[in-house]
Formats: C-alpha cells, structure tokens, sequence
C-alpha cells in the first residue's frame, strides 16, 4: 500500500504559479512512478503529468506542456507539480498517482493509488 497526500492548492490569478506537493508513505517511493492528473467539474479525469521511478523520464499533456514541471525527491518521498503561467482552464482539482515499476503512464486506469486532492482555481 502507498498512501499519498496532496497539498499546494488554491487560488492564483491568471499568469501566477502554484507548486504542487505529493507526500508519499507505506512503501519505497522510488520503486514508484508517479503521475499528475486534473478533473475539472463536469469533466473526465484528465492527464497532466507523469515522472518514472527515477525522475529520468517525464510526459507532459500538450495543454500543459512549457508551463508545468513534474519533479521528484525520492529521498523526501515527495512528488512535485510547478505550475507557471496558469490559465483558468487550468481550475480543477489536482491528484497525483503512483504505480509500481519504472514506466511512467499517462492513463487513469493504469495507476494504483491516488490521493485525496487538491482544489487549484485560476481567476481571470
């Protein structure tokens, strides 16, 4: 089992940043790739980003491909989403996800634990 826990959210006006944290116990956080994904009211749960159990590897959505950065501190068991020059389609609650092994995914159903969430609103 791999809990994770969210946090970093809120409001920012179009053009700010927010950095995004995913805290990550009960098993070894580098045997874990980890992703980001978004879900919008009204909308599917959509990818954002995805990082391999290394941090060698990342993948972005062509939506937030040059304004968001996935990250990994796998001593701190910490995953991270910098998000610049944010939109406001870029509101939705944010949860990052993690699956064993070192390939990284860019689908809902190919991860094995998620977090809770956290709300991120841009206004305009």
């Amino acid at each position: 089992q791999v809990q994770l826990v969210e946090s970093g959210g809120g409001l920012v006006q179009a053009g700010g940043s927010l950095r995004l944290s995913c805290a990550a116990s009960g098993r070894t956080f580098s045997s874990y790739a980890m992703g980001w994904f978004r879900q919008a009211p009204g909308r599917e749960r959509e990818f954002v980003a995805s990082i391999s159990w290394s941090g060698g590897s990342t993948y972005y959505a062509d939506s937030v491909k040059g304004r968001f950065t996935i990250s990994r501190d796998n001593a701190k068991n910490t995953a991270y989403l910098q998000m610049n020059s944010l939109k406001p389609e870029d509101t939705a609650v944010y949860y990052c996800a993690a699956v064993f092994g070192p390939t990284t995914l860019t689908i809902v159903a190919g991860y094995d634990y998620w977090g809770q969430g956290t709300q991120v609103t841009v206004s305009s």
